[in-house]
């Protein structure tokens, strides 16, 4: 299949409820202070997730494996470098400069690997998306030295996970098995990191703790699947940069449960990522 470099109405509103979730889910490691414990518990949610899907779905086709293994271990230092992010910097800060780097990269990447080469308006639309999303850096106190490059870098890791999965979904002929198989595989690092080191300190953990990482990790999972459903039915690149307005849905989260003031500046984003969904979907 060929994916329109337009997105139709569904994978829009699929891509932006990936969006939405995906900001949840982050907010919610962010808030928890042990980060190490915080990506263990996401991960045993993503692995009580993913072991169903695994169970009740076909497996992906023998030519998606190697794509699958190689987001495998994309995945675990993306989750590395995320966990980095959360120690280092503020919600506000790290995450739109993570978030706001992969767009452009995916869509060179995705002319180069995947032959996919958009329209004019299609092209407009990422780089205004990816206007926004630097406006919102810009917004609060810029991020220290080491939190600018663990953002960076988280960013790279996106965009390289998102464009070998869009492959890989692609040729899988179970797009369902294949984010079942991808949860399960990438989720266990840390999980195990953690019952073997700190054992201890994840048997002593309030209830709520323990509810609000696996709902995280829960949560993951139905982003990322959404957004690999989207791949499977869309061009990679406008849907990296439709993916990447959890950015906005962040900052809200960030004013509503963290605090941090909205201002004119994250509105002027606002508008500017809201004009580059108009672009995206311009046929």
């Amino acid at each position: 299949m060929d994916p329109s470099t337009t997105l139709s109405l569904a994978v829009t509103f699929a891509v932006i409820a990936a969006a939405v979730t995906h900001a949840a889910w982050n907010a919610i490691a962010h808030g928890i202070k042990d980060q190490t414990l915080a990506f263990a518990l996401i991960g045993v949610g993503g692995i009580a997730i993913g072991i169903p899907l695994v169970i009740v779905t076909a497996a992906p086709r023998a030519d998606a494996w190697p794509y699958l293994l190689g987001s495998v271990a994309i995945h675990v230092f993306y989750n590395l470098l995320l966990m980095q992010c959360n120690r280092l910097g503020e919600f506000s800060q790290v995450y739109p400069l993570a978030r706001g780097t992969s767009p452009l990269v995916v869509t060179i990447l995705a002319a180069i690997f995947v032959h996919e080469h958009l329209a004019l308006p299609q092209v407009a639309g990422v780089l205004v998306v990816s206007a926004g999303l630097a406006v919102l850096v810009l917004a609060g106190r810029r991020p220290g030295r080491a939190a600018f490059a663990a953002a960076v870098g988280t960013g790279l890791t996106i965009a390289a996970y998102t464009t070998v999965d869009g492959v890989g979904v692609r040729l899988s002929a179970s797009p369902v098995g294949y984010i079942g198989w991808l949860m399960v595989l990438e989720s266990l690092c840390v999980p195990m990191f953690a019952v073997y080191r700190r054992r201890g300190v994840l048997l002593h953990q309030p209830k709520r703790l323990l509810a609000a990482g696996l709902t995280a990790g829960a949560l993951s999972v139905l982003a990322y699947g959404l957004v690999l459903w989207a791949q499977t039915r869309g061009a990679l690149a406008p849907i990296a940069a439709l993916r990447e307005t959890s950015v906005i849905f962040a900052a809200i989260i960030g004013t509503l449960v963290f605090r941090e003031p909205f201002g004119r500046t994250r509105i002027a984003a606002t508008v500017l990522v809201a004009a580059g969904i108009v672009l995206l979907n311009v046929s």
